[in-house]
């Protein structure tokens, strides 16, 4: 599940089946937030449909808010956490290795990825905590980006590895199926920039509703599944 934004006030949250690749749930949106996430939730539960596992971007307070559903937070997405504290191209030792280890994540298993984590925890650890008085006399930690990166990781840990804990659920690590139906949809609409917003609410609707599979033709395999 995930949203994108057409404009500042407009966006559209959709909840895709990642094993038929089906819309099963959308709504339009002013603000993404966990709340409408939930009622989302809940409607497809109320139309009959199984939650197994949920993907999404681990916006804060979301990885928590499904109690007994396991949750993978969007490996794509915690990447690119650790590339805005990091940039692509980090200058210090210390963060040219966990960028490294942050671009394996996709393609490793939790522990491979933990090991290496705490590998450059015992080899970083005193540099990471290096403290100086700044000008106001406060004393400061010295890299404060690179331990922004590092807690990011730590926090997020229990859930970027749900698909590799529950296996059997065929879970994807990423959002990327929904991401490229976002972008297809997206590069329709900019064919057609001159359009009203109900007009473009209209035509994202026809878009969306050829994606979405009635419940009566999901099969009981899929229906558990998912």
């Amino acid at each position: 599940m995930d949203t994108t934004y057409f404009g500042r006030k407009f966006g559209v949250m959709v909840f895709n089946d990642s094993l038929t690749g089906q819309v099963l749930f959308k709504q339009y949106v002013q603000q993404e937030t966990n709340k409408l996430y939930y009622s989302g939730i809940e409607e497809i539960s109320r139309r009959g449909i199984k939650v197994q596992a949920i993907i999404c971007d681990g916006r804060k307070g979301l990885l928590t808010l499904f109690e007994g559903i396991p949750i993978q937070m969007c490996n794509f997405h915690q990447v690119a956490i650790i590339r805005r504290y990091l940039t692509k191209k980090p200058k210090m030792h210390a963060s040219k290795e966990l960028w490294e280890l942050v671009l394996m994540l996709k393609q490793t298993d939790r522990e491979s990825f933990e090991g290496g984590l705490n590998e450059w925890l015992g080899k970083w650890e005193t540099f990471l905590n290096e403290r100086k008085v700044d000008l106001t006399g406060k004393n400061r930690y010295v890299h404060k980006r690179l331990r922004s990166a590092y807690r990011s990781l730590k926090t997020n840990l229990p859930w970027l590895f749900t698909w590799y804990d529950h296996i059997g659920l065929n879970i994807p690590n990423t959002t990327n199926a929904i991401d490229g139906h976002f972008a297809d949809l997206k590069n329709k609409l900019r064919n057609h920039n001159g359009l009203s917003l109900p007009r473009k609410k209209k035509s994202m609707y026809h878009e969306l509703c050829q994606s979405v599979k009635p419940l009566n033709t999901i099969s009981d395999e899929n229906r558990r599944r998912f």
